[in-house]
């Protein structure tokens, strides 16, 4: 038996020593929590966008049964290809469809082009080449792009003696290259001043500064938002219908006023552009991961 004097303090109860926690157990811990939580929220988003196409095609069947629409889908087939004789033949959709890729293929390069011309002479020290810039972009930007196709249409393309197809694809160039010349020059000055400085140091000119120093930074930059651009000028595409080109929408229109299949056609319609437009923002998504992994290096 221990005997405790009087006065004496008692003695500090013994702490409880805690283990460090395994650095690499911590960390496969939180990962997995954070597949969770991202695995929960795409399932929300998921689920979202379910829902939002079941209200969509619910809203179009009723709709078209409210009016008495006979739906035919067993015909949409023939207006892709058609069997003559032994013989396949493209149908008009198919038609419509290598008339917009050209239109969109010769606009991007033909934007590409301008707006990379129009984005130099507004960097450029020029007064002439600036207010040449500006001007144009004051003007494209500020009009309706319908009112161009048609100003092109009924003025310049009898001038430069053009047939219908370049005009379209030239105001649809022109109006696109507009913003692309933003998106550049945007993309061209958030390049650092040191790197245009280093660049002038070792005695680069000025087209290899752009070309081997300036453009290589500012391209992932510009990936993102000239994507959004390439993509409207697929959707703007549409509008070259007005001056009877037979691309994709008109030769819809035409089906639709010999069948009456209104709801076929252009939900048809739109599912191509729709795979048109989701194949060119999956293919920049992978041009950009690829200059950014090459930047890196």
């Amino acid at each position: 038996m221990t005997v405790i004097a009087p006065g004496t303090p008692p003695e500090p109860a013994a702490e409880t020593l805690v283990a460090p926690e395994d650095p690499a157990a911590a960390l496969a811990r939180y990962l997995h929590a954070e597949r969770r939580r991202r695995l929960r929220r795409n399932t929300l988003d998921l689920g979202l966008f379910a829902a939002g196409l079941v209200l969509l095609v619910w809203a179009v069947v009723n709709g078209a049964t409210a009016m008495g629409y006979n739906w035919q889908w067993y015909r949409v087939p023939q207006f892709f290809y058609r069997e003559i004789d032994g013989e396949w033949y493209r149908g008009p959709l198919i038609r419509g469809l290598l008339v917009t890729l050209q239109i969109t293929a010769w606009g991007m390069v033909l934007s590409l082009a301008i707006g990379l011309a129009t984005a130099l002479l507004r960097l450029s020290r020029s007064y002439a080449g600036h207010a040449l810039a500006t001007a144009y972009l004051e003007l494209i930007r500020n009009t309706p792009l319908l009112v161009q196709m048609y100003l092109f249409y009924f003025v310049l393309s009898p001038i430069l003696g053009i047939d219908r197809f370049w005009t379209g694809v030239l105001a649809l160039a022109f109006f696109e290259a507009s913003f692309i010349s933003e998106i550049i020059r945007g993309g061209i000055l958030s390049v650092p001043r040191g790197q245009w400085e280093a660049a002038s140091s070792v005695g680069l000119k000025q087209a290899q500064v752009y070309r081997l120093v300036v453009l290589p930074q500012a391209v992932p930059l510009m990936l993102p938002p000239l994507t959004s651009s390439m993509v409207n000028l697929i959707k703007s595409s549409a509008i070259v219908s007005t001056i009877a080109i037979f691309d994709l929408t008109n030769e819809g229109r035409n089906i639709i006023a010999d069948t009456f299949m209104t709801f076929e056609v252009w939900l048809t319609v739109a599912a191509i552009y729709l795979v048109l437009t989701g194949s060119l923002s999956t293919l920049a998504a992978w041009l950009e991961r690829r200059a950014r992994r090459a930047q890196r290096r």
